[in-house]
């Protein structure tokens, strides 16, 4: 049986095509508090695995309505003796993370064997023992969390959890994705290139290379490109000798020379000026720079990191800034998501910040009802999580007389106008292109990924959707989602 210490707590799709038996084996997954999908055919699977995120998916071998469906690879099956196979191979192309456990007759024993190729978790005959199949998924389930704690993103998950990663508190699949890309890269001497939008953390990433690297206990040094004009530039990032220019009474280094040994972290670089980039690209591809005002070079050694909220590939296309540099800046490119895209961790960064402000004020750490918890969630976050702090210590300093925090301690800016409306702001969306996506699958993806975020509490699901319960059990029973 699973720790009980750990939340096994996971997604799971059911693709069955007798609904009867696909509720029966839903009913008992929903003890332990799983999330269950259920379709009854493989084009339903295949819609599902495309759009939706699971964490283990069950699935019947044998599947007769699904004769004469395509296969992934574009083929006709006769019948739906291998449907289950199909799902199978599909989820490992889709959903790579998941588990998938087979439910299959006796007499299909061998050809589910035949499934542990494909990379299946395990396999249950028919009639279920449904002790022993919620004791499956559970084990699957926990596998699942344990790849994340323990392994898929490292010894990262470990501080996500607690005192945060290098100062960055997360815990969703994008963030343990990227966390594991950094120590991964970080051992390297690879210039890394920190995409995303403003506040989501980018300096923090860069902390995170230089910390875990072999460079740590050397300098870093963060400059920021925006704003300055070229001279100045120029001499902040070269330095200059004496003589160089009026007011230049004494030789000064610049932050490569400065950084020597170190990293160096080039943040906005998408603002700097094109002559500016062309004299960067030289330093990064020999390693060695030129005082203002000096004839020898002198050589330097840093791990380069560089970050911008620009697309970069469309400024390179508009001519506002060189391929060159590009390419050889980007040597692994990280993107950070913004915070709306990740809703899961506003909770955790909200706590964590609650804990670090009152702490830093000798005050007692107050708690967050679950209605300001579910207001701040809801909140799209424009200036990300450095906007998100921001509100946490205002929230600190307007409820220090307070044993909790209430929605009244959150700022009308964020609290929004309409008190009785929390998915107003436009709350319970996720990442990636919505193009050509129906309504009803979003609407679908919504409520799975809002029961989720409560750890599938129903009555807080209806008020971070903006719903009445009876409305999100009429949803639930109407999409197949237990």
């Amino acid at each position: 049986m699973p720790d009980n210490n750990l939340n096994t707590r996971a997604q799971v799709l059911i693709v069955e095509d007798e609904p009867d038996h696909a509720e029966v084996m839903s009913d008992a997954l929903r003890k332990p508090g799983h999330i269950c999908t259920i379709v009854n055919d493989v084009p339903a699977a295949l819609e599902e695995l495309k759009g939706g995120s699971f964490d283990v998916v069950v699935t019947d071998l044998r599947m007769p309505n699904s004769a004469g469906v395509k296969t992934p690879a574009g083929t006709v099956a006769p019948d739906g003796a291998d449907a289950g196979l199909r799902v199978l191979q599909t989820a490992r192309n889709l959903q790579p993370e998941a588990e998938t456990v087979m439910v299959t007759a006796h007499g299909d024993v061998a050809t589910a064997r035949s499934a542990f190729k494909e990379g299946v978790f395990d396999f249950i005959e028919k009639p279920l023992d449904l002790e022993l199949f919620r004791s499956l998924i559970n084990r699957a389930a926990e596998t699942v969390l344990l790849r994340h704690t323990a392994g898929g993103a490292g010894e990262a998950s470990d501080l996500v959890q607690h005192d945060g990663f290098e100062g960055i508190v997360a815990g969703s699949e994008p963030m343990r994705k990227i966390l594991s890309t950094v120590r991964t890269v970080a051992a390297s001497n690879l210039p890394v290139l920190v995409t995303g939008e403003s506040g989501t953390g980018k300096e923090l990433i860069a902390t995170a290379v230089h910390k875990l690297s072999q460079r740590e206990k050397k300098r870093f040094v963060a400059f920021n490109c925006a704003g300055q004009s070229e001279s100045l530039l120029e001499d902040q990032l070269f330095g200059h000798v004496r003589g160089a220019f009026t007011g230049a009474e004494k030789d000064r280094e610049g932050v490569f020379e400065y950084a020597n040994g170190g990293t160096l972290f080039l943040d906005e670089i998408g603002d700097m000026p094109l002559t500016m980039q062309a004299k960067l690209l030289r330093v990064l591809e020999t390693g060695e720079v030129v005082r203002l005002g000096a004839n020898d070079s002198r050589k330097t050694d840093v791990r380069f990191v560089s970050a911008t909220n620009k697309d970069l590939k469309q400024a390179v296309a508009d001519g506002t800034f060189r391929e060159d540099l590009y390419f050889r800046i980007k040597g692994v490119e990280v993107h950070l998501p913004p915070l709306r895209d990740r809703r899961e961790d506003i909770p955790r960064i909200v706590r964590h910040a609650i804990a670090r402000f009152a702490t830093s004020l000798n005050r007692p750490v107050p708690d967050i009802t679950d209605a300001a918890m579910l207001r701040l969630t809801a909140y799209d976050w424009p200036g990300n999580v450095r906007q998100l702090l921001n509100v946490v210590q205002n929230m600190v300093v307007i409820g220090a007389a307070d044993e909790k925090l209430d929605v009244r301690h959150i700022p009308d800016d964020v609290r929004m106008n309409d008190d009785d409306d929390p998915s107003a702001s436009g709350g319970g969306g996720s990442g990636g292109s919505l193009a050509g996506t129906s309504l009803e699958q979003l609407e679908k993806r919504a409520i799975r990924e809002t029961l989720r975020l409560t750890a599938g509490n129903r009555e807080q699901a209806a008020k971070l959707l903006g719903i009445g319960e009876r409305t999100l059990y009429r949803k639930l029973k109407e999409y197949g989602l237990r």
